[in-house]
């Protein structure tokens, strides 16, 4: 028995050193180095590793635009309205390292008093959302620092985290995807209806978790690895291939893919604090065409 405990924990322990060195290689240089030399991880199956902070951002919408082979990209346009650093979360102080960021200004009468203040030591003005990012200790950057589009890379992977559209109360059919009852011979008026929920005398109860109609929708969603195929520098935009969860004008969290970001090239660490450049920033698309029929299938 005692071996075969040993032999788990040093299993364990194995496979946690093969998924930090493996997520240290989809990393940046320098973040990977940090990472490793901090050694911050969160308690749980294999732990996590945390390097530089995400962002928060408000989804304006969904647009479409062909590349310069002629693929269509349907994108959805993410806004970065003025985001910043508002707290500073340390692990002397809070037994953790965090950043609490803010984005979009808001009316100082919509704030409630206790935030007033809350803003008002920070230096900053108040905000509509707020959120919070754990970062490695030497990703911690000061209050007021304000987090741009050209955080990201273009041709990286994001994941992008939001509230989904409210259904209202569905029956399970759209709620759960049942196949509903026979539409002809032997129903009657039961053709959209769940069928039998419980079970006999033993044990005489419905079990918990029965699938059953209920509210649909509100829920935190989160969509993982979503490319970044543009950045507009100069109005803060990003445009991400694929859906995000949400209605327009919701507001979004935006962090590093933790399957593998996959940057083409290395992301600012801790942020970008340069110029912004003039015109928009592209991935990086392939060489040849893509949408080119093979020789062998001709």
């Amino acid at each position: 028995m005692a071996a075969a405990i040993r032999h788990l924990t040093a299993t364990s322990a194995s496979s946690f050193a093969m998924r930090r060195e493996a997520l240290a290689v989809a990393t940046p240089r320098r973040w990977a180095t940090a990472v490793a030399a901090s050694g911050q991880t969160l308690g749980g199956r294999g732990g996590r590793v945390y390097g530089r902070t995400g962002a928060l951002g408000i989804k304006a919408g969904m647009i479409a635009e062909f590349d310069r082979w002629g693929t269509r990209h349907e994108l959805t346009v993410i806004q970065l309205d003025n985001c910043q650093v508002v707290q500073v979360k340390e692990e002397a102080t809070n037994g953790y390292t965090a950043l609490q960021l803010g984005i979009c200004d808001a009316k100082e009468k919509n704030v409630t008093k206790p935030l007033r203040v809350h803003y008002s030591k920070a230096g900053v003005k108040p905000k509509r959302k707020l959120g919070e990012f754990r970062v490695a200790e030497d990703g911690i950057l000061p209050v007021g620092t304000q987090i741009h589009a050209t955080h990201f890379v273009p041709g990286q992977l994001v994941d992008v985290c939001g509230t989904s559209k409210g259904k209202g109360f569905q029956g399970a059919m759209k709620r759960h995807n049942f196949a509903g009852q026979r539409a002809t011979h032997g129903v009657s008026k039961t053709h959209r209806a769940i069928g039998s929920t419980g079970m006999c005398q033993d044990p005489g109860r419905v079990f918990k978790g029965k699938k059953m109609p209920g509210r649909m929708g509100s829920d935190r969603v989160t969509v993982q690895n979503l490319w970044v195929y543009k950045i507009n520098p100069q109005r803060n935009l990003l445009f991400v291939k694929g859906h995000v969860p949400g209605v327009a004008g919701g507001f979004v969290r935006i962090s590093d893919a933790v399957k593998g970001a996959r940057f083409p090239t290395d992301a600012p660490y801790p942020t970008y604090e340069g110029a912004m450049a003039d015109g928009d920033l592209y991935a990086p698309l392939p060489d040849d065409d893509p949408n080119k029929p093979n020789e062998d299938d001709e």
